[in-house]
């Protein structure tokens, strides 16, 4: 709990950076001469209590919809009125993507776009050359038919013709739509038929077969694009990247001009389907202003630095069907002419700590689970250390954790382990460690900040075109995302006694509408535009954000109390360090009980997580007197010495609890870890509860029957 805000509730993000929001007034003080990251650092570790939340969780916001003042739409043809302010980045005139391009390739024209590994080789496309091959991949559209305001979806892992089929669909007068890998064929027609797609751009032979499984269900479909690999069969209206590049080559350049000198500001251009954990996926329509706009923001906010005075890097691998990687590999770069470098497939089953030190990226964006995974990784390398070296390595994180970069002990520990930490993770040149999409627990924030790795919360949604709030040096506290976005504004609704009301968001980087769902978007936009959030949180004095939890998400019981699960759930990993996941249960129950899974190892190939235990698990089990090695070992003979800890742990967090309602009662541990392919995990790591409670229907009710 930071001293400076000694009221604060211990607040663990619910949202992160689904990217996509942007709060109230900058808050910013004076570096102080002591301290290198001010006063929040310091903080007193407090007896932490899960509150009761007073706000009702209802079925849908009853707000009255802003649809007469022309600022959202659901017609993908349509226009909306943008929200402009009288000064500031606010009031700063409305630009085309198109726009933005061009005076990047007048600014930075020679400097590297884009680069990747083609086996051993390193290949790049310079700004110029990359504003080319997106024209040449417009006319290449334009001549399979892309019609005005249809989609163009693209399926598959990010590369140079992700981007380039983004926007190129863009500039074509197209909508360019991701579309998640792990969706199954169903999913992908839902969201092609969804968005009126004309062409479908997919990765390889795997993603095609999707397609293909569905292609007589889509009467908009005229053409399939394979980005990779060679085509194993030859189908009419299916094509290469050579085949479909080679299209627009020779194609004039005055219809496209056109197109593109028809486009405006506040049209859409890009849809983001949210990953649909309730319903179906709804389709956000992002406009050229929704997108240009926050980039600049953002790039206020944080200081980024152009490309003639330093080129920014930053690693592509989060899915770009997710407005956070889009807003950061694709916008954002694009401004200040930075370079971003594609990740390898397998980046999240272990490739990315390579190429990230290859590459030594100068911001980095990392959804919880990455760090984490960073965090067990480097305890295991620590626990294989000698006496000595951990010792030393302990000393170090202490004076990272409580002193400034002025003392002594700062700069020898600096020396001998704080530079060398971060060459081994490929950060020594990252300024900006970012977290979002999902909660992250206070244990990994503090793990980091001890090893001098601030890592700085995002917050937002996709419907707010990604970040709403960002955390920076100046403007820090452990467990807060942040203050908002200069030119976005933050307001809470129906705020109880305690100061926690829903979280609403104002500014030009708030969206048009749900394509085609009225009813929906008219949820989401109240009488005077500002869009709620479906978060709860609180704000200190100086606009600084706490998400304390998920209306649609608390806990209501059977005898009315309203309960958040994360900060429960987050405070069992952390007495438990065996736990990867929990998962609270109790809506409408009499009382909660918790599924647990354990820390595994990854299949290389699939991704799936394996019997195996991690080596940090498998170190845990010993310290407790277990030889268990494999999680099927642990849960097929109940192993006593491990079952103790649990309940010991469970027993310690019980004691935190502000009342009888919010105690553990009852637990068991499931024989898997969750995954994204197995369903409980969504693209960016983020629980799907509802799903989860599906899938482990007989389990729960084992559970609370024991």
């Amino acid at each position: 709990e930071c001293r400076t805000d000694p009221k604060s509730r211990c607040c663990l993000k619910q949202r992160g950076a689904q990217m996509t929001n942007n709060s109230s007034a900058i808050f910013s003080r004076k570096r102080s001469s002591k301290s290198r990251y001010n006063p929040p650092y310091r903080f007193i570790l407090k007896k932490i209590s899960f509150p009761v939340e007073k706000a009702e969780r209802p079925n849908s916001l009853s707000v009255p919809a802003a649809g007469e003042s022309g600022l959202w739409t659901t017609r993908g043809e349509a226009e909306v009125k943008l929200r402009m302010g009288d000064s500031g980045l606010s009031a700063e005139p409305p630009v085309t993507i198109h726009q933005v391009f061009t005076s990047a390739v007048k600014r930075f024209g020679d400097y590297t776009a884009l680069s990747w590994k083609d086996g051993q080789q390193l290949k790049r496309l310079n700004y110029r050359e990359y504003y080319q091959t997106c024209r040449t991949a417009a006319k290449s559209f334009l001549k399979l038919g892309l019609e005005r305001c249809h989609g163009v979806g693209i399926l598959g892992f990010n590369s140079a013709e992700w981007f380039i089929s983004d926007i190129g669909a863009i500039l074509a007068g197209g909508f360019a739509v991701g579309i998640y890998t792990t969706n199954s064929p169903e999913a992908c027609q839902y969201v092609a038929e969804n968005c009126k797609a004309n062409i479908i751009v997919v990765e390889n032979h795997k993603q095609l077969q999707k397609i293909l499984q569905v292609e007589d269900q889509l009467p908009h479909l005229k053409a399939i694009v394979q980005y990779k690999d060679a085509l194993k069969e030859k189908r009419p209206n299916l094509y290469s990247w050579a085949e479909f590049m080679e299209l627009g080559q020779n194609e004039p350049d005055a219809p496209l001009d056109a197109i593109i000198s028809s486009q405006k500001p506040n049209q859409c251009c890009t849809l983001i389907y949210t990953s649909g954990t309730t319903g179906q996926p709804k389709g956000v329509m992002l406009s050229h202003d929704n997108l240009m706009w926050t980039a600049l923001s953002t790039i206020s906010h944080v200081r980024l630095a152009d490309a003639t005075v330093s080129q920014e890097v930053v690693v592509s691998y989060l899915p770009l069907s997710h407005i956070a990687a889009q807003m950061v590999d694709m916008w954002i770069t694009m401004r200040v002419g930075g370079l971003t470098h594609f990740a390898q497939p397998d980046a999240l089953k272990g490739s990315l700590v390579n190429t990230m030190k290859e590459v030594r990226p100068t911001a980095f964006m990392g959804v919880p689970r990455v760090w984490e995974k960073m965090q067990e990784r480097m305890k295991a390398v620590g626990a294989k250390s000698s006496a000595v070296r951990r010792k030393v390595a302990a000393w170090a994180k202490d004076v990272g954790l409580h002193n400034n970069m002025t003392s002594l002990s700062y700069q020898i520990a600096k020396k001998l382990v704080f530079k060398k930490v971060r060459k081994a993770l490929g950060l020594d040149r990252c300024t900006k460690c970012y977290t979002g999409a999902a909660p992250i627990t206070k244990d990994t924030l503090e793990f980091f900040l001890s090893l001098d790795i601030p890592l700085y919360e995002l917050y937002g949604m996709s419907e707010s075109s990604g970040p709403h709030t960002i955390s920076i040096p100046e403007a820090f506290k452990l467990t807060s995302c942040g203050v908002a976005l200069p030119g976005c504004k933050t307001k809470l609704h129906n705020p109880d006694e305690d100061g926690v009301g829903e979280i609403c968001f104002w500014g030009r980087h708030v969206f048009m509408g749900y394509l085609n769902m009225p009813e929906k978007t008219e949820e989401a936009l109240d009488s005077e535009g500002w869009l709620h959030s479906g978060d709860l949180g609180k704000q200190d004095q100086n606009g600084f954000l706490f998400i304390t939890g998920r209306i649609k998400e608390l806990i209501i019981t059977a005898g009315g109390e309203n309960i958040p699960p994360v900060p429960i759930e987050d405070a069992v990993k952390e007495a438990v360090p065996l736990i990867s996941n929990a998962m609270l249960i109790g809506d409408k129950r009499k009382f909660l009980s918790m599924l647990l899974t354990i820390k595994s190892n990854l299949n290389a190939e699939s991704g799936e997580p394996e019997d195996e235990m991690t080596p940090e698990a498998i170190e845990f089990c010993r310290r407790l007197g277990s030889k268990a090695t494999r999680v099927s070992e642990i849960t097929g003979s109940q192993d006593r010495a491990v079952y103790a800890a649990i309940q010991e742990g469970i027993n310690r967090v019980n004691e935190k609890s502000a009342s009888n309602a919010q105690r553990i009662q009852k637990w068991t541990v499931l024989g898997r870890d969750f995954s994204i392919t197995s369903g409980e995990l969504g693209p960016t790591m983020k629980l799907k509860r509802p799903e989860a409670l599906k899938i482990y229907k007989e389990e729960i009710e084992d559970c609370e029957q024991k």
